[in-house]
């Protein structure tokens, strides 16, 4: 690969502010939780669709924690980076947080992980460019993004359908609330 088909990760780095209205709330009178996950789908996809240069849908969503409750009149920031890429994939690292504007008081309130894939005209995969790493925070992210993607495969492939036996398991779950009726 030539330098062309690798960019600077700071060069596809997505910011978009929002005002928290009254009907984004939900029924406790915080903003719903819903509602900034859609705002970060669509920022995942700026700036996936910014580094790929082409249209690029969720494949998955990992590790959304909401930290703190966002109020009505905050200022929500979302910061988007890619922190990984692969051959057709991409992990966007986002992070949320509510500012009162008034007192300039800013709080961390989510931070998540999206994976994008890029997709062709006719809607196949198609091949992202890779990324440059500039940084030791750059390196620690794109590392941590192989770790999360190495412990969802052997997550998956541990309880497998097919692989999957019960007995294996019935120590494990003696410590928890549950009653095993098999």
């Amino acid at each position: 690969m030539n330098n062309k088909e690798y960019k600077n990760i700071e060069d596809t780095h997505i910011t978009i502010s929002e005002l928290m209205l009254p009907s984004h709330a939900n029924f406790s009178g915080k903003i719903h939780g819903g509602y900034i996950l859609k705002l970060m789908d669509q920022i995942a996809f700026a700036c996936a669709s910014k580094h790929s240069g082409t249209y690029c849908v969720t494949a998955s969503v990992d590790t959304v924690n909401f930290i703190n409750p966002i109020e009505v009149g905050k200022l929500v920031t979302m910061k988007a980076s890619i922190n990984y890429v692969g051959k057709t994939s991409m992990v966007i690292g986002i992070r949320v947080e509510a500012q009162n504007i008034q007192t300039g008081e800013t709080k961390h309130c989510n931070s998540s992980y999206f994976t994008m894939v890029a997709k062709n005209d006719n809607g196949e995969n198609a091949r992202v460019p890779g990324i440059i790493i500039n940084s030791q925070n750059e390196m620690r992210r794109f590392l941590e993004a192989i770790h999360r993607i190495k412990m969802k495969k052997n997550r998956q492939e541990k309880f497998d359908i097919d692989n999957f036996k019960p007995e294996n398991h019935l120590d494990e779950l003696r410590n928890y609330n549950v009653k095993i009726n098999l």
